[in-house]
């Protein structure tokens, strides 16, 4: 992996992982970070965090977005030594907790045709699940910035989570919104998923920048036409 963050607003900077098209997204407060994601196996976090040390050295603070393999099977890597805390969603992170293996097996089968070494390496990557979790909404203090993780509803999983910054107008939504291809409908609640890409919708001005789970930043005219399609 070469990829390197960008800034896409104000100290909010995205790294697109060039296997998957992955974003992780990262916000620098005073002293502290967050990082949105890990990607998907021990390897790919080693390289990650050193593209996030090649910005920051501050203490990390992680968020999963869902718990699909290719945003948080780097956990482990990234926030077992030292310890750091890691939030989620309640299922996702009782997903990670308690049903490991299903995880590895579902991501191995996804994987093993196209993507063969990637899928042999997370086949045996150590899976850490979230230390804290969210229910509906939380509000998290990052080094003096304001940053509020919702679970607008289900829609591509039922444990999805959105990252507000709202002093830089902007979204990081996860795979609820996708850019680099068509949404993913595997285990997702279609019925559903317009009603809460609605939700997402009421957190948007004209300005913001909405980070999609894969592919490039996006405005809310895009998330508006991906609900209609929906």
């Amino acid at each position: 992996m070469n990829g390197r963050f960008v800034e896409v607003a104000d100290r909010v900077l995205v790294l697109r992982e060039p296997l998957l098209a992955v974003n992780v997204t990262l916000v620098l407060g005073d002293g502290e970070a967050l990082l949105v994601d890990t990607l998907s196996s021990a390897g790919q976090a080693t390289e990650l965090a050193t593209a996030v040390r090649a910005v920051t050295g501050a203490p990390l603070t992680l968020v999963n977005t869902h718990h699909h393999f290719d945003h948080c099977f780097g956990n482990a890597t990234l926030a077992a030594d030292p310890p750091r805390p890691i939030w989620a969603h309640e299922l996702a992170a009782a997903a990670l907790r308690d049903d490991p293996d299903r995880l590895r097996r579902e991501a191995y089968a996804e994987l093993r045709a196209e993507q063969p070494e990637l899928a042999a390496e997370l086949a045996d990557t150590v899976l850490l699940p979230p230390t804290d979790t969210v229910h509906t909404e939380a509000t998290l203090d990052i080094g003096g910035r304001r940053v509020v993780l919702r679970h607008p509803g289900r829609g591509h999983t039922d444990a999805d989570l959105v990252v507000q910054v709202p002093d830089a107008d902007l979204l990081v939504a996860g795979d609820l919104v996708e850019q680099a291809g068509p949404p993913a409908f595997e285990d997702s609640y279609p019925l559903q998923w317009p009603d809460t890409l609605a939700e997402l919708l009421r957190w948007t001005t004209p300005e913001t920048v909405v980070v999609p789970g894969h592919g490039e930043p996006v405005d809310p005219e895009f998330v508006r036409a991906q609900h209609a399609q929906l």
